[in-house]
């Protein structure tokens, strides 16, 4: 029997549940690695203006004392290793700070270290005239130029130097803005000997990863079929069992909650992904097309299929930026019309706060967005007005942060205390593309250099594979015949740049001919163009999954501007694809007539 290597994950994000690492570690029976992964664009940001500020120190502070050193001593006597990218924008000082952490406990892990992808500093020699961003072709140059601040630049790296940290005998490898995925393909190299010519294996690790890398995501999380999904509060964390062959098993402990079936695990491998032929990361173009999944037993999903195409010449660089002001305030406002009320605020505060920037010879407020929250239907008696408006200048967000709270007793009958009111730096990312030869990365192992393997040429491999098609549509729906999305189909999607992506996955093959007549690119853009209030329908490209029976949809320019920047309720278009559920979809009478058999 080939040998399992296991692979847990603790966190998804930054300031995480500190609840994954503990479960792991109490209820897995066997396990090799525990990933955490930290960043994404927007902490990125965060981190360089905290150093900037002098209020943080461009790491994830709480990785060392809320999440290793409360349970060091029980992964070292187990012989669990730690792989993260906590380091952030300062890896070196992440590690020395739970170095310090450490020796107080009288322990002393060896820690590995991957740096030299924080370019911040030398900006100037990364960012030429001729460079475009990635997504929309504009000028990075020229958003530099136009920028109050830039707070960082990063490269994302790969898996290669974290398994030569792991090779030198590393028991932690702290990174900085390693591929999501690398926390686990880095692993899997090391144990299994992979090589960088080994595509199909990259491949098969970097989906392992994919699908871990977002935690409880997999395991029920943001599930569509979210009544099925047991115990949300002790949800399990997912455990990743790899074989060298690129074999994958998504499991969690057992006697935990959440649920692993093929509707959550696909829906989590079409998460914020584009175009799933060509999922690009350092280390190895990948192709989902032809991943299957199969139930292998309670809570057990086998994972195959993935193949490498290629291997790029570039690392993607993400560049952050401050640019203007944002203001934001939650009002409620309680009583008969209450969305109505609502409404007025808004549009009544935003006319008074350019009426006082006007007096004082500040410019107007440039963006502004007022959501009503609730309030509607009959006996709806609560609403919250939101507010968010942006502004050149500090004092112009800060004005109508002041004026907000006069509503209370300048504006409408009903208005209560307010919910809270902000004012920070807008923030904006940028993603371009950079030579691998340009990037100088170190691997050290408590300070002592670390050789490894780094592939900066390009290569093609599998090129014969064809763009698969889209489905064929059918021709036996009837339109008196007609059920909801959600009846047909998972969904899931996530926000990338300026853009978002839908997967809609068929939860039975038949179902996916049905699905693809009514869900043509035209009509999901006009869809949106209505949800989101577009002047017009945004820009949609389908692409087929048929290993899944899915369709991925995505959705161009229509995120206003990214994650910081978007003035939208939803910045991480978490909600997109339930705005689709409930679209109705033609089926045919054998299909509606077996669907009430269900």
């Amino acid at each position: 029997m080939s040998r399992i290597v296991r692979i847990g994950a603790a966190t998804a994000f930054f300031n995480d549940s500190r609840m994954g690492i503990a479960q792991l570690l109490e209820k897995a029976d066997k396990l090799d690695y525990i990933i955490f992964d930290f960043l994404a664009e927007s902490v990125m940001g965060g981190l360089g203006r905290g150093m900037a500020d002098g209020t943080g120190r461009g790491f994830a502070a709480d990785f060392a004392d809320g999440y290793i050193l409360p349970n060091l001593q029980t992964l070292l006597n187990r012989n669990i290793r730690v792989v993260g990218n906590a380091g952030g924008l300062d890896p070196g000082a992440c590690a020395e700070a739970l170095r310090r952490g450490a020796k107080a406990l009288g322990l002393h892990p060896r820690i590995g270290v991957v740096a030299g992808d924080n370019l911040t500093a030398n900006l100037d020699s990364f960012v030429e005239a001729g460079t475009r961003d990635m997504f929309d072709g504009s000028s990075v140059l020229a958003k530099i130029q136009r920028a109050d601040r830039v707070n960082s630049l990063v490269a994302y790296t790969g898996a290669f130097p974290i398994a030569a940290a792991l090779g030198a005998g590393a028991d932690v490898v702290i990174t900085g803005r390693a591929v999501d995925s690398a926390l686990a393909l880095g692993p899997l190299i090391h144990e299994f000997g992979w090589s960088p010519d080994d595509l199909d294996l990259l491949a098969a690790g970097t989906l392992a990863g994919h699908l871990l890398e977002c935690s409880a995501q997999v395991t029920g999380g943001t599930f569509t079929d979210w009544r099925e999904v047991p115990d949300w509060a002790g949800i399990g964390m997912p455990i990743g069992e790899c074989s060298a062959d690129g074999g994958l098993v998504i499991t969690k402990p057992e006697g935990t909650g959440g649920l692993v079936s093929v509707g959550t695990v696909s829906e989590q491998l079409l998460y914020e992904v584009s175009d799933p032929q060509r999922y690009i990361v350092a280390d190895v173009v990948c192709d989902f097309t032809a991943v299957t999944l199969t139930q292998v037993g309670p809570d057990r999903i086998e994972v195959k299929g993935a193949r490498g195409l290629g291997r790029t010449g570039t690392y993607k660089a993400s560049l952050t930026y401050d640019q203007g002001w944002r203001a934001a305030a939650l009002i409620p406002v309680i009583g008969l019309d209450a969305a109505a009320k609502a409404e007025r605020v808004g549009e009544e505060l935003f006319r008074r706060a350019d009426t006082m920037l006007r007096q004082s010879q500040l410019p107007p407020l440039t963006r502004t967005r007022c959501d009503v929250i609730g309030g509607h239907g009959d006996e709806a008696t609560t609403a919250i007005c939101r507010i968010v408006a942006d502004h050149p200048d500090r004092d112009g967000a800060q004005l109508l942060v002041r004026e907000q709270a006069s509503a209370i007793s300048h504006m409408s009958v009903g208005i209560s205390l307010g919910l809270g009111a902000s004012v920070r730096p807008v923030q904006w990312i940028s993603g371009f593309l950079l030579p691998k030869s340009s990037v100088s990365l170190t691997v050290t192992l408590d300070g002592d250099a670390v050789p490894f393997r780094q592939e900066n040429e390009a290569i093609t491999h599998h090129a014969d594979f064809p763009i698969p098609t889209l489905p064929p549509t059918a021709c036996d729906a009837e339109p008196l015949y007609v059920v909801p999305l959600i009846r047909l189909a998972w969904a899931r999607s996530g926000d990338k740049g300026n853009l978002f992506n839908v997967a809609i996955i068929a939860r039975q093959p038949e179902y996916l001919p049905y699905i693809a007549a009514t869900l043509t690119p035209a009509a999901v853009g006009e869809h949106y163009g209505r949800a989101l209030s577009h002047a017009g329908a945004p820009n949609v490209k389908c692409f087929s999954v048929p290993g899944l029976s899915a369709l991925n949809f995505v959705v161009q320019d229509s995120m206003d501007g990214g994650v910081l920047a978007g003035t939208s309720i939803d910045p991480v278009a978490k909600g997109m694809a339930q705005l689709l559920l409930d679209i109705p979809v033609p089926i045919s009478s054998a299909l509606r007539q077996k669907l009430l058999d269900v």
